[in-house]
């Protein structure tokens, strides 16, 4: 069901830009996103955070110092002062100017090209509300359908879950549970992301 719903039709696999195309460009940029796809990507993954003022935004970190030449928390700026950061000269000249995008920016590229993953990033630092917000924006952009939403935060899977029933979701996590399909089902997930080191045969 998962892939049926992600995947193009005809397509046999699910093939993942993880922040788009990172290893290429800036993650988590447009340009990152564009270059994914022009790689043969059937589903973009990023991360979304709350600015100050509310605004979805799409960047991995809780800071903005790895990825931008500015410094502080995202939760700290409004997306005005967000807009004015340079998140791509620190990968390459190239990319100088590429700006952090918004869910929605994402979300109306992508809107009959790709799927998207959205990583909720909720913990330790929580956004009251991002998955109302993240619905929101979904149906805006009619992509229920074209979408699954991930978390290490287990509760906020849950929230997204109950708020938008056809919604996608999956629960992140780290470490070898003792009943993985006893927690998705408490987060009413549709599916199950382990760290990769956690994969057994």
């Amino acid at each position: 069901m998962i892939l049926s719903l992600l995947r193009p039709a005809g397509a046999l696999l699910l093939r993942v830009g993880h922040r788009g195309a990172k290893g290429h460009a800036p993650e988590n940029t447009l340009s990152s996103f564009v270059i994914a796809a022009e790689m043969g990507v059937n589903v973009i993954e990023t991360d979304v955070h709350l600015s100050k003022d509310g605004e979805l935004v799409l960047i991995h970190d809780h800071t903005v110092q790895r990825t931008t030449d500015g410094h502080g928390y995202v939760k700290d700026m409004t997306l005005a002062e967000l807009k004015k950061l340079d998140a791509g000269s620190w990968y390459g000249a190239r990319f100088a100017g590429e700006r952090i995008p918004t869910l929605d920016e994402l979300l109306a590229w992508a809107r009959d090209r790709v799927a998207v993953a959205i990583e909720i990033k909720n913990g330790p630092i929580y956004y009251p509300g991002i998955a109302e917000k993240i619905i929101a924006a979904l149906y805006c952009h009619d992509m229920t359908r074209r979408a699954i939403l991930i978390s290490f935060d287990h509760r906020v899977v849950r929230e997204a879950k109950a708020l938008a029933s056809e919604v996608l979701t999956g629960i992140l996590y780290v470490g070898r549970l003792a009943d993985p399909v006893a927690a998705a089902h408490a987060a009413r997930a549709d599916a199950l992301h382990p760290q990769w080191a956690y994969i057994t045969g």
